[in-house]
């Protein structure tokens, strides 16, 4: 299960309006990359056949099989403060994780 903290569904449900563009959902998504071998990705995106779909906070949300397998258990958080990060993904299967919060190893 992978979970939206409830800043973070405001903002996704935000953005998501602003595109209006019903049939997209939001992909998590990780990628090869980033400082640290892989680093995480998000956008609205059609779904695909392979996809599972979840849904966190009232927010549904997409993600492959391959990202699902590293991002399990995982929680997305979004920081707005003065010094926020925007969104954070606070993943318990990441050896380590760079400086700038993007990417894991």
């Amino acid at each position: 299960m992978i979970t939206l903290t409830p800043r973070a569904a405001k903002q996704v449900q935000s953005m998501h309006a602003e595109l209006n563009a019903p049939q997209k959902q939001l992909r998590v998504l990780v990628e090869s990359g980033g400082c640290s071998g892989f680093q995480y990705g998000m956008s609205f995106d059609e779904p695909k056949a392979e996809d599972t779909h979840l849904e966190s906070e009232g927010v549904k949300f997409v993600i492959d099989p391959t990202s699902l397998a590293y991002l399990q258990g995982s929680s997305i958080d979004f920081d707005d403060g003065l010094h926020g990060k925007g969104f954070e993904i606070k993943n318990p299967n990441a050896q380590s994780t760079c400086g700038c919060g993007k990417s894991f190893s």
